[in-house]
């Protein structure tokens, strides 16, 4: 049966539950995270994820599809609260919230599920060493999911998965593309066991990103924002690229780069009969 209340008092114990969400500590003590706005709570449900709680508030809906969601979510068993609109506001992260709000639990995905995951013939994957910015890390996830990556591994995380601000920058493509926090040397040794080629991008490289082939098992290995990747993962790569550089910054923002790479192994793969 649909478990259904009003919140007004900003006071209220869900109202704090949900604020309480918004610390990585406390994301990782419940095992739950947030996930706010319409389309990436529709893509957390058509991507089969569990949705526990509910918080809603009509007056800031963006359109007409709203209560068929809610329906949907509802009739699966998620509790569902309306809020005042100055309740919602004040759960929301968004400056121009759309009135939906989910808690749901975490997912724990292991390298060894990736390989059981695994339906290409060429897996092709991204590593991300120590990423710190949450809008970075987003970012990299939605350009994983645009060009159909096999997992993205999140090494020696600086920003968990789970922040509020990566669900948003992701457009929900956190709950589409296999995402795995491992130790980086775990996933050394574990791409170079499945015979994944280890590709790195750094300004000293000799080759261009387009002179090397990419249509193979490839891991794309990308590092930090203001350092790169670091010296173990430079020495393992097997091969090392870079992105051409003609104006005065030697670098790209590290989810630009990314993209680039990615779309560049799309690209050769395309060309592949």
């Amino acid at each position: 049966m649909m478990n259904e209340s009003h919140l007004t008092s900003l006071q209220n114990p869900k109202i704090k539950q949900v604020l309480h969400l918004r610390d990585r500590h406390a994301r990782d003590q419940t095992n739950q995270f947030l996930i706010e706005g319409y389309r990436e709570i529709l893509r957390a449900v058509d991507a089969g994820w569990k949705i526990e709680t509910l918080f809603t508030c009509q007056e800031l809906f963006l359109g007409s599809n709203e209560p068929a969601l809610i329906q949907r979510l509802t009739s699966r068993g998620t509790t569902h609260f309306t809020c005042a609109e100055k309740a919602f506001r004040k759960i929301s992260y968004r400056d121009r919230p759309d009135g939906l709000l989910a808690i749901a639990p975490q997912r724990h995905v292991t390298l060894d599920d990736l390989k059981q995951q695994q339906k290409q013939k060429m897996p092709f994957y991204v590593v991300a060493e120590a990423i710190e910015k949450p809008g970075n890390l987003g970012t990299i996830l939605r350009s994983s999911d645009a060009v159909g990556v096999s997992g993205l591994i999140v090494c020696d995380r600086c920003t968990d998965i789970y922040n509020p601000n990566v669900v948003r920058a992701s457009v929900g493509t956190l709950f589409t593309v296999p995402t795995v926090e491992a130790k980086g040397e775990e996933t050394l040794e574990w791409l170079k066991s499945q015979g994944i080629l280890i590709l790195a991008a750094t300004p000293q490289a000799t080759q261009e990103f387009t002179q090397v082939n990419l249509a193979q098992p490839v891991a794309i290995a990308v590092g930090t924002e203001q350092l790169g990747l670091s010296e173990r993962w430079m020495q393992q790569a097997d091969l090392q690229v870079r992105i051409p550089m003609k104006g005065v910054a030697d670098s790209l923002n590290v989810a630009m780069a990314t993209t680039l790479l990615l779309y560049e192994v799309l690209r050769q793969r395309q060309l592949t009969p």
